[in-house]
């Protein structure tokens, strides 16, 4: 066992979510204390141990070898648009001060008209100037993305991009062959046996990148090499400890041609981080160390269930013997 990733002395916390998103209500992980400061390890509960040992190794880097140098100082970003009605669609875009929007679609098998008031909401609040981008997270099947994506771009006035419509490189090179909107592929890159061997480049436009499962912002920028595409660094929904991990990614990639979507701390009801980054119109700073944990801030959101600590201590015992 690695001596700084005891589990006993790992925090817990459970932070609510300002709006359902991603099918949950309340988000939960670990934060871990190490030679150069905090890391976090928060897989979804549905990550197998093997899927969750990228996670692992992301803390792991971030708190002993820290991160690469960057070459920018900043990231622009896109607000962040959960499953609502198109009025608070509307008011997420016009508060976030950002000129990109990523907007979740297909929350539900019925969800296409609530899709296509939503993404034409979203195009009212950024302006003709704006970019619309979609995230669909790989439910539909090919014939179901193809005649969406369609109707979908017409009411977004033109989409930037769909991300992952389909569950598998194949399903998304048949629709890339079949639509005029541009495709990203994140599921298929970071859930694939092997990133650096997944071979995305006839199957999709846009790579996106979330080094926190990829293993660490070493490893992501091996895999954004492989795969040959331009890349959007993305959340996956961590905390600002997390966070900093992918604001690293995003700021030593060697091209950034697109916003990144990493503006979720307005998700969250609450953070690890006392002065944690804000966005000022639409970017991020990039952090050169990991941020450092607050202890009012740990103690408030310490999870409350006796239970769920537990399941989290045995996950993070199991998870390091796979490293």
């Amino acid at each position: 066992m690695i001596d700084f990733l005891d589990p006993e002395a790992a925090i817990v916390y459970a932070i609510p979510m300002r709006t359902r998103f991603r099918g949950i209500t309340v988000r939960e992980g670990m934060v871990v204390r190490g030679p150069l400061g905090w890391g976090e390890f928060c897989p979804f509960p549905e990550y197998d141990d093997r899927e969750a040992a990228g996670w692992l190794a992301t803390a792991v880097e971030q708190v002993t070898l820290g991160w690469p140098e960057p070459v920018r100082d900043r990231i622009p970003i896109n607000c962040t648009v959960p499953a609502v009605d198109a009025e608070h669609a509307e008011a997420i875009v016009r508060e976030s001060g950002c000129r990109t929007a990523k907007v979740k679609i297909a929350d539900h098998p019925d969800s296409l008209a609530e899709d296509l008031s939503r993404v034409a909401a979203v195009r009212a609040a950024l302006g003709p100037e704006g970019a619309v981008r979609v995230d669909a997270n790989a439910v539909w099947d090919v014939d179901t993305a193809i005649e969406h994506i369609r109707r979908i771009d017409r009411a977004a006035g033109g989409l930037e991009y769909v991300e992952q419509p389909c569950r598998t490189v194949e399903e998304l090179a048949q629709v890339r062959r079949k639509v005029e909107v541009r495709i990203a592929a994140d599921e298929s890159i970071r859930r694939a046996e092997d990133p650096l061997r997944v071979a995305v480049a006839g199957a999709a436009d846009i790579a996106v990148l979330k080094c926190t499962p990829l293993g660490g912002v070493r490893r992501a920028l091996q895999v954004a090499e492989a795969a040959g595409l331009p890349c959007v660094v993305s959340s996956a929904l961590e905390t600002s400890v997390g966070l900093a991990a992918q604001l690293a990614l995003a700021g030593a990639l060697p091209e950034l041609e697109f916003a990144c979507g990493l503006g979720t701390l307005s998700l969250l009801d609450g953070d690890t981080v006392a002065e944690s980054s804000r966005q000022v119109g639409g970017y991020l700073p990039v952090p050169k160390v990991a941020p450092v944990a607050d202890p009012a801030l740990l103690q408030r959101y310490r999870h409350p269930d006796g239970d769920r600590v537990a399941w989290w201590r045995d996950r993070l015992r199991r998870v390091q013997g796979l490293l």
